[in-house]
């Protein structure tokens, strides 16, 4: 038996898991909401929206902490993914 290949958002979620362990994480797939405009594609997975806590933004300005993840994320910013809304929290925020 073979497994279903990863969707955009599985990867999304399983790089930032292991870039940052976070204590909460939300990766929510906002394509249908695109319909129509820039970079959207037919079968959605262009447009994303991430709310992601972790110890790993502690101290960090809102800009490193975007940084980061886009650096987690090159590769799907590079390819499939046109826009991506981040929300970055350490803990307590």
């Amino acid at each position: 038996m073979t497994s279903a290949p990863n969707t955009t958002r599985q990867t999304i979620t399983k790089k930032l898991t292991e870039a940052f362990t976070p204590e909460s994480l939300d990766v929510t797939d906002e394509s249908h909401l695109h319909e129509g405009h820039a970079g959207h594609r037919p079968g959605g997975e262009t447009h994303f929206r991430v709310h992601i806590v972790s110890r790993a933004f502690e101290g960090k300005s809102r800009v490193d902490r975007h940084r980061m993840i886009n650096q987690a994320l090159a590769d799907e910013l590079d390819g499939r993914v046109h826009a991506l809304a981040l929300k970055a929290q350490a803990p307590g925020e």
